[in-house]
């Protein structure tokens, strides 16, 4: 993998007590799930008794640099080698956490997740891809993950016959008065 490229090791979602909310691994010594629950568990652990609440807090763990905050009953981490830059994590980090945020119209706590999972796992998936960071904007992330344009519209391929009709009419009757 190209060395001048950022590239994140984990992203982590965790519950107060420490179990796994949803994850996405990225680096091969976290092959198997008993290595990843390790770490979680040894991450958990380390972090659990500061108060990131506020503000994200960056440690180094186990030749790791990790990022992440609590919000409400979660836990938020990312991962990343210890050349990596602390502030492309961070952004990382913040459009995780305020695209999830935006989504779930700021009501972020383990029942809300949970029943939004598909969404928080898009949102991971969308901002990392394989270890590569894509995506750091969170407005962008969250309508990606709707499915919607940059200026709100959904895609002719995701409308109704009606929404497009009625979005072709509206159309029409837009370039009719000017």
């Amino acid at each position: 993998m190209d060395t001048t490229c950022p590239t994140v090791k984990s992203l982590i979602v965790l519950d107060s007590e420490g179990r796994r909310i949803a994850v996405k691994y990225f680096a091969p010594e976290w092959g198997t799930v008993s290595s990843q629950a390790n770490y979680e568990k040894s991450v958990f652990a380390k972090t659990s008794r500061t108060n990131a609440r506020g503000e994200a807090e960056i440690i180094m763990f186990d030749d790791y640099l990790v990022v992440y905050k609590c919000l409400g009953d979660l836990m938020f981490y990312v991962t990343g080698s210890l050349n990596e830059n602390e502030l492309i994590l961070y952004s990382v980090l913040q459009a995780f956490y305020e695209a999830t945020s935006t989504l779930l119209r700021q009501q972020v706590d383990k029942k809300t997740v949970l029943e939004n999972l598909d969404l928080l796992l898009l949102v991971m998936d969308e901002i990392v891809d394989g270890g590569l960071i894509l995506e750091t904007d969170p407005q962008t992330v969250a309508s990606r993950v709707t499915m919607r344009g940059a200026d709100g519209e959904v895609p002719i391929t995701e409308q109704t016959f009606s929404q497009a009709f009625a979005s072709a009419k509206e159309h029409l009757a837009r370039s009719l008065l000017k």
